[in-house]
């Protein structure tokens, strides 16, 4: 605007009537430009509109397709922007469209989301094979120097191994069996948190069931191993290398408190007191600490790295410390326990461990390890990094869930809520689709942000073939149907639909003076309004003639047995005959509900689809109710 003034200012002052006729015409004709312009980009914009709702419905049919028939909206969202990224300022006029389509979406049958998937592209259901090259992980360095690969798995023994612990399983067990070497299983059971702070709910310590749980994992995950090791039946052998580094004058006996030996020394890199003690009083005080004349906190031993380093963090590391606690392997047998990094520098050493495998934050452990080494003038390892994975969407914690389970909030090690191992295999995911996905993330050192539908999706590849189809409706809802033309009629729905081979399920209605009831489930309730004609799956297409949801009661009039695309079809269960079912969900909550009656009789631990409802792996009976935990 400013400019304008100026500009008509310019010519009145030197009275230049061309120029101010010729500036007129100007604007004249930016005006008419401005308006086409604006004309073209709402027909775009109306354009965009249509493709926006093609996007959605094809991506949105893609997804459910994939996950047993509904569409998972955050994942059609993430799509779409992905792909599209310009519009994400238009993120509010999107979501409205994707609610919408996703309903449609739902009312579908899983035949009929495939089938209009393939309308929209034909090519939807075939294997991208070229389109995702399968991930290698990076070679080992520096393997021409070492006549075999021995690498270790090292867990705490406070817990069940649980998703967060299986990538370090797996891409140690891969590069093993990549490279035809050795796999020891290492048991990290040091003393934990001491016995002052094991009434914390922070505490961690070892627990005895702990060592078969992770064992039992690593079966699940077909890991083999050929040697197992226990720290705490190598007290002894840390003993002697810590008298032996005091000997070296490497070590000493610290009896600064923690907070005395951050501020005063630590954070000025200055040295404290006890560290120019000679080595006959550092063997005098090391041996005092052992027989129990120290209690915890009173004294550690400090390892010589230097009050000098960049890093505050390795200045004169504590390599070994002091516990009152008793061990669930040795009781209360040993008073000094080594620190993490001293001990994997002597084993390490001792196994010959030729590669080290751990996250990229643990780099600290590397410089402890290394500088023993030199000390001791032995061959050192070679160090492998990964970033962390973030897991939103799950509360990782083997010390939450250790405290959930004493309390009685989860139900066992193989509570969904723990995510361990044994829970993920409770829940009938495969061992073969945690570790496609877990190896998908490679080596990567930048932090990863998981998705557990990359594992779902991975599963779905595996059991979808394999798991048949049966009816489940939630909180269900009876439905009366009257002027039903017959007394008793069977329907057949297919075992696995994408493959007719397999068979089909019987289900035997009976009908009484023309009525017959039938449950269905309360969402699927919630959407039907008089006058609606609805298709029973398989069965019958009925009009629904009365809606009380307050008394749980629809009423409806047989229409035809002629299936009709046109109608909604919905999952049903007859009332008189059907088995009840709890299905316990990763958040812990549980869905109730009846299930046809063919599930009284199919195999448990095998995993089945619950059309329109998800993946379940049934697992055991109580009081004739059939208990599942939900897949996905």
């Amino acid at each position: 605007m400013l400019t304008l003034i100026y500009l008509l200012a310019f010519i009145h002052l030197n009275n230049d009537l061309f120029f101010l006729k010729r500036f007129i015409i100007n604007i004249q004709i930016a005006f008419e430009i401005r308006i086409k312009i604006n004309y073209l980009v709402s027909e775009i914009l109306e354009m965009d509109i249509v493709e926006i709702k093609r996007l959605i419905l094809l991506f949105g049919l893609t997804n459910a397709v994939k996950f047993g028939g509904k569409p998972n909206l955050k994942a059609i969202m993430g799509k779409l922007m992905s792909q599209e990224s310009e519009l994400r300022t238009r993120i509010n006029e999107i979501k409205p469209l994707l609610d919408e389509i996703a309903v449609e979406i739902s009312k579908l049958t899983e035949q009929e989301q495939r089938e209009k998937l393939l309308e929209l592209d034909p090519t939807a259901l075939e294997k991208k094979t070229s389109a995702k090259e399968e991930k290698e992980l990076p070679r080992l360095l520096n393997t021409e120097n070492y006549e075999k690969i021995i690498m270790r798995l090292a867990p705490y023994p406070s817990g069940a191994l649980h998703i967060g612990n299986a990538r370090m399983v797996i891409l140690n067990s891969e590069y093993v069996n990549k490279y035809k070497g050795e796999l020891i299983l290492f048991f990290d059971d040091t003393i934990g948190s001491p016995k002052s702070m094991r009434n914390s709910p922070k505490a961690k310590y070892v627990i005895p069931e702990a060592y078969k749980l992770i064992e039992d994992g690593l079966k699940w995950l077909n890991v083999d191993y050929s040697k197992v090791y226990y720290k705490s039946d190598r007290l002894e052998i840390y003993y002697e290398y810590c008298e032996k580094l005091i000997q070296d004058d490497m070590a000493y006996a610290c009896f600064c408190s923690a907070l005395e030996f951050r501020d005063s020394y630590k954070k000025q890199k200055k040295n404290c007191p006890h560290r120019n003690q000679s080595i006959a009083t550092n063997l005098k005080e090391w041996d005092n600490m052992k027989a129990g004349k120290y209690r915890e906190t009173e004294a550690v031993v400090r390892l010589k790295t230097g009050m000098d380093q960049k890093d505050p963090a390795l200045r004169d590391q504590i390599m070994m410390r002091i516990s009152e606690a008793d061990h669930p392997r040795v009781g209360n047998k040993y008073f000094a326990w080594p620190m993490l990094e001293f001990s994997w520098a002597i084993d390490d050493h001792l196994i010959g461990a030729t590669h080290i495998l751990r996250g990229i934050d643990l780099v600290k452990e590397d410089v402890i390890e290394a500088f023993i080494w030199d000390h001791f003038k032995w061959k050192k390892s070679e160090f492998l990094h990964y970033g962390r994975i973030k897991f939103p969407n799950m509360k990782l914690s083997k010390t939450q869930s250790r405290n959930n389970i004493t309390k009685g909030i989860y139900e066992g090690w193989d509570d969904p809520r723990t995510w361990s191992l044994q829970s993920l295999e409770k829940r009938g995911i495969k061992a073969e689709a945690l570790k496609e996905a877990l190896l998908e993330l490679g080596m990567s050192t930048t932090g990863i942000v998981f998705d557990e539908s990359w594992l779902y999706s991975k599963n779905k590849d595996i059991i979808d073939s394999i798991s048949s189809r049966y009816f489940y409706v939630e909180d269900p809802i009876n439905i009366e149907i009257e002027n039903v033309p017959f007394s008793e009629y069977t329907a057949e729905p297919l075992l696995l639909p994408s493959n007719p081979t397999k068979g089909k399920r019987k289900i035997k209605v009976t009908a009484k003076d023309g009525k017959l009831n039938t449950l269905i489930a309360r969402k699927d309730a919630n959407q039907l309004r008089i006058g609606q004609i609805i298709r029973l799956k398989d069965l019958i297409n009925i009009q629904i003639t009365a809606v009380d949801l307050n008394e749980n009661l629809i009423k409806s009039n047989f229409n035809s047995f002629k299936l009709n695309r046109d109608f909604s079809i919905i999952q049903w269960v007859f009332k008189e005959n059907n088995v009840h079912i709890s299905i316990i969900k990763p958040d812990g909550t549980i869905s109730q509900g009846r299930g046809e009656v063919n599930l009284a009789k199919i195999p448990l631990n095998k995993p089945i689809q619950f059309e329109r409802f998800g993946f379940v792996n049934p697992i055991k009976w109580v009081d004739n109710a059939l208990i599942c935990y939900f897949t996905h």
